[in-house]
């Protein structure tokens, strides 16, 4: 073999092994700078001393270093997906919610994560680091005991947006829970009812202890006294939920009306009053159920609609991804009370002539000195109890889905 034939066979040699491909870190150490420095010259990013500059890209040149543009490309990609935490989508209402949410999000280009509570606070916390891993455009979230300064530090790096309960210095989506339970109530007692019950879960959110409240408010409204043995609180997802009811519902001085604190609550109930047979009492339930309204009277309930508030809280965390530094807000979204027949039953005839706890459904419920004598409470009246805070955007009942925000 030649000389001139031995240096071909070596260079053939060289070339058929591969040399590891140079890394940015390799570019670095050769360069005597940082791996940022490497970074910023290689983005013609501006910064960098046109010595050093020129230094870097000669090494570069020697170790042939090809940047990684699918890491670059992943890196400078926008992050397009919402993540929502609830408390269970077994629960009507969050199964609802979080659907609307979807559809939004998709009609805009982006999916939808999501992850529940349980109602607990330690899972509430690991699933909270599952969602945040993620790269996301937005969290919108049901605390449980997420204390507001670890949702204020999230809101550092993407919009957040609290529905159905609030966090100070947090943006939130909400009803007046007070104002529609103390409707409710009063759309009971106008019809006669003076023993009004309420049903309710031992949780501790303000969502229930408002409807507590509110439905008090509607009582001394009227001038009925405050029974606290007609105030029956559950543990969620117990074993023997209809218990309770279906206890309160044997008393000899039954409720002849009730309000439901929640749908679940609202099932438990007529759950205790098909397995006993009871007649159905005046039933309001705060939400609606499936089925709810084939039943025989089909069920009157508070519409706190929640794909309302689902596209409240998604408009909401769009906004703020344009505009990062607005101010917190508290949205309000409406509710109404749909009649279908349980909520508007009077009192029984021979509850009115034995005279146990129930007047006549004509006669007037006597009401405070203060008040004009003879007239029944209006939800309008009563509502005035609990002035709307101030500050609060209120949402158009008859907002479509698809509107703007």
């Amino acid at each position: 073999m030649t000389h001139d034939e031995r240096r071909t066979a070596t260079a053939v040699g060289e070339a058929t092994t591969a040399r590891p491909r140079a890394r940015l870190i390799d570019v670095a150490t050769a360069a005597g700078v940082s791996p940022k420095t490497v970074s910023r010259v290689i983005n013609d990013e501006a910064g960098v001393l046109p010595g050093t500059r020129d230094r870097v890209l000669e090494v570069v040149r020697d170790l042939g270093f090809v940047p990684d543009r699918s890491a670059r490309e992943l890196k400078r990609r926008e992050a397009d997906t919402i993540g929502i935490l609830i408390d269970a989508i077994s629960d009507p209402f969050f199964a609802a919610l979080v659907s609307v949410v979807e559809e939004l999000a998709i009609a805009d280009g982006l999916s939808v994560i999501f992850a529940s509570t349980g109602y607990d606070a330690e899972r509430e916390t690991a699933q909270l680091d599952r969602l945040t891993g993620h790269r996301l455009a937005g969290l919108i979230v049901a605390p449980v005991a997420v204390p507001a300064g670890v949702l204020a530090g999230l809101r550092n790096r993407f919009p957040v947006v609290t529905v159905d309960r609030v966090r100070p210095g947090i943006d939130a989506i909400v009803i007046d829970d007070f104002g529609a339970a103390a409707e409710a109530t009063a759309a009971l007692l106008s019809h006669g009812h003076r023993r009004v019950a309420f049903m309710g879960e031992d949780v501790p959110y303000p969502t229930v202890s408002d409807r507590l409240a509110g439905y008090r408010s509607a009582l001394d409204a009227a001038g009925v006294a405050f029974d606290p043995s007609l105030v029956v609180t559950h543990e969620r997802f117990r074993e023997g939920e209809a218990a309770e009811a279906s206890l309160l519902l044997g008393r000899s001085d039954a409720p002849t009306a009730l309000l439901c604190a929640t749908s679940l609550a609202a099932i438990a109930t007529v759950r205790a009053i098909r397995a006993r047979g009871l007649r159905m009492p005046a039933l309001i339930s705060f939400g609606d159920f499936t089925l709810a309204e084939v039943l025989e009277p089909g069920i009157t309930y508070v519409d706190h609609d929640p794909r309302l508030l689902g596209a409240a809280a998604f408009r909401r965390l769009r906004h703020l991804a344009l505009h990062a530094d607005d101010a917190p807000t508290r949205t309000v979204v409406p509710t109404r009370l749909v009649p279908r027949g349980s909520g508007e039953v009077p009192v029984a005839e021979s509850e009115k002539r034995s005279g146990t706890g129930s007047v006549s459904a004509s006669a007037p419920i006597p009401l405070r000195p203060s008040d004009s004598a003879g007239v029944l409470p209006s939800p309008a009246a009563v509502a005035l109890v609990h002035p709307a805070p101030v500050g609060d955007v209120v949402v158009a009942a008859a907002a479509p889905i698809g509107a703007p925000s």
